[in-house]
């Protein structure tokens, strides 16, 4: 029989750790996308290897530059979809504070958005600087707010995965 355990002491600890972990997220994701733009124009770009440039690019899309030339409205409507998802996985985290990697996972993912919808915000675009590149061939700028959406969803898919072989 399933217990159903109340949201209690420990999980409050919980909670306030993974949303500590979110607030590093989307410190670390304002306070380098800052320092990027005191020290780049638009279009800048500067080689620290042969396969990665810091760059300063502006996303008034999502994804992949998805819907950037759509005329303004996907502003608010980006923005008001990850005030949704945060809201959402905070929800989340409270539900399931005790699982360790999906609560990780949630925690990057929502450190993420909310650094994403604070450049929508501010800026009416994302902040992207990080340029990973093949030869000719460049991945899609991207930031650090990204990364913890990108790593946070590989653990989500971990989670599962494991989740499914315990079942078995």
């Amino acid at each position: 029989m399933a217990s159903s355990k109340k949201f209690g002491k420990s999980g409050s600890a919980n909670l306030a750790i993974w949303l500590g972990i979110a607030l590093l997220v989307l410190l670390l994701d304002q306070f380098t996308k800052v320092l990027v733009l005191g020290a780049f124009q638009l279009g800048d770009s500067t080689p620290i290897t042969s396969f990665f440039n810091l760059v300063r690019v502006h996303n008034h899309g999502a994804a992949f530059s998805f819907l950037a030339g759509a005329g303004g409205w996907q502003r608010w409507f980006f923005t008001g979809i990850g005030v949704f998802a945060a809201i959402f996985m905070v929800w989340m985290l409270r539900s399931h504070a005790g699982q360790k990697l999906f609560s990780l996972a949630i925690a990057l993912i929502l450190g993420g958005a909310i650094g994403n919808v604070v450049d929508r915000l501010l800026h009416g675009y994302v902040v992207d600087f990080l340029d990973f590149y093949w030869g000719t061939w460049h991945f899609p700028a991207f930031n650090v707010a990204d990364a913890g959406i990108s790593v946070g969803a590989a653990l989500l898919i971990l989670d599962e995965i494991l989740r499914v072989r315990r079942g078995r």
